[in-house]
């Protein structure tokens, strides 16, 4: 009896631990499918930001594009691409280049440009990604443009017509580029020359200031020569005026004496006694107090 009970005690424990474990084992699986769960949910979306376009592959093919916002995915098997459509700007440093009269120069360039969002699965076909576009389409024809219009230049007119040398070389870069990008601007940020030819520029651009000022001096010193000349000749136009205004005063008071004197000489011819009357009218009554023989003495005729 002692021998069946103890038996009966061990297959009690027995049975004990072996439901335990399975319990355990349950608890892990939970957990394990609880976790896969998870998992494929965190990989079953995505976001795309504003501003940006995703590709979606699917085993490594494009079967769409993603427009911003939350977006589902097979987990495993699609993964997303993202693209930005924003404005960009491409900096390029060193351009060396020649101008027409063969004078080095280096340029530094800032291209502006975004990609299109209705062509994001092309770039990433043809091009994969944005960094091939760069490359592939920008790159090659900013320099090659820029050489192009530049050579167009003399070293000197690149300086002075700056706004133009940078009109035409973007539209030159802007017409070059072909494919799914779009330049929004490009500008010459600076042209940098040898130290000797810079020095030998400013040296020619202080030489046509100084002749610049000297003919500014020259055409002041011929407008003041010209007023003087205005001045002298109205000078000479009002003493011209004077003179003959005093000539024909002087004439006009001759030509009146003249008819005074004929009128006299007509009214003595006329009336001799006249003599008498005003010799009469000019006599203060004294008689002379020395007289000439033979005289006569005034107003007293002899006859």
């Amino acid at each position: 009896m002692a021998k069946l009970a103890l038996g009966h005690a061990l297959g009690s424990n027995g049975g004990g631990s072996s439901a335990g474990g399975s319990g355990r084992a349950r608890i892990l699986l939970y957990v394990g499918v609880a976790a896969i769960v998870a998992v494929m949910g965190s990989k079953s979306f995505y976001t795309v930001d504003e501003g940006e376009r995703g590709v979606i592959l699917r085993m490594g093919a494009v079967v769409g594009t993603a427009e911003p916002g939350l977006g589902f995915k097979i987990p495993f098997l699609d993964r997303v691409v993202k693209i930005s459509v924003q404005s960009r700007a491409q900096i390029y440093e060193q351009v060396e280049t020649y101008s027409r009269d063969q004078q080095a120069a280096t340029m530094k360039l800032s291209v502006n440009y975004r990609l299109p969002a209705n062509e994001v699965e092309r770039i990433y076909a043809e091009y994969g990604g944005e960094d091939g576009v760069v490359q592939r389409l920008i790159d090659r024809r900013v320099f090659e443009q820029a050489k192009n219009v530049f050579g167009k230049f003399n070293a000197v007119t690149a300086i002075q017509e700056r706004v133009r040398l940078n009109a035409e070389t973007e539209t030159a870069i802007r017409d070059a580029v072909k494919g799914p990008v779009l330049i929004d601007s490009v500008q010459i940020e600076n042209i940098d020359f040898s130290d000797a030819y810079e020095q030998s520029i400013e040296n020619r651009m202080l030489a046509e200031v100084e002749v610049q000022k000297l003919r500014q001096n020259a055409e002041r010193e011929k407008v003041q020569a010209e007023i003087t000349v205005t001045q002298a000749n109205a000078q000479a136009q009002a003493v011209r005026a004077q003179a003959e205004a005093q000539a024909a005063a002087t004439r006009l008071a001759g030509e009146a004496e003249a008819d005074a004197i004929r009128a006299k000489g007509a009214a003595l011819r006329d009336n001799p006694a006249l003599i008498d009357l005003i010799a009469a009218e000019r006599w203060n009554g004294q008689l002379p107090a020395t007289m000439i023989p033979g005289s006569a003495v005034p107003f007293i005729g002899t006859k």
